[in-house]
């Protein structure tokens, strides 16, 4: 099985060809095209590359399919005694990509 390791906005992802990964919101619009270039770590079978910190040369090719919600958090801020009560949401926005191919040189 062949899968990277690839870094999008300060968090890292396991790819493989074929797969989905869900990143935060990024600015494409769907169905364009991306290339993902900080490629950390390439496993195919028994061949593992680590990068120093990346592997030169490899990318990732990626498809926008949509952009979504995450599940709302609620945030509780509560002092005891003082009738301080604050409740509030958040939800995440995030892209979904699906990796079309994985390119080592």
């Amino acid at each position: 099985m062949k899968f990277v390791i690839v870094e999008q906005g300060g968090k890292q992802y396991r790819a493989a060809e074929g797969g989905t990964i869900e990143v935060d919101r990024l600015p494409n619009e769907v169905g364009e095209a991306l290339s993902l270039e900080d490629v950390l770590l390439a496993v195919d079978d028994d061949q593992v590359v680590v990068g120093t910190p990346t592997i030169s040369g490899a990318k990732v090719q990626a498809k926008v399919l949509d952009h979504f919600k995450g599940r709302k958090i609620l945030v509780f801020k509560y002092r005891p005694k003082q009738r301080y009560r604050v409740k509030s949401g958040h939800r995440q926005q995030y892209t979904r990509l699906l990796i079309e191919s994985i390119e080592m040189e």
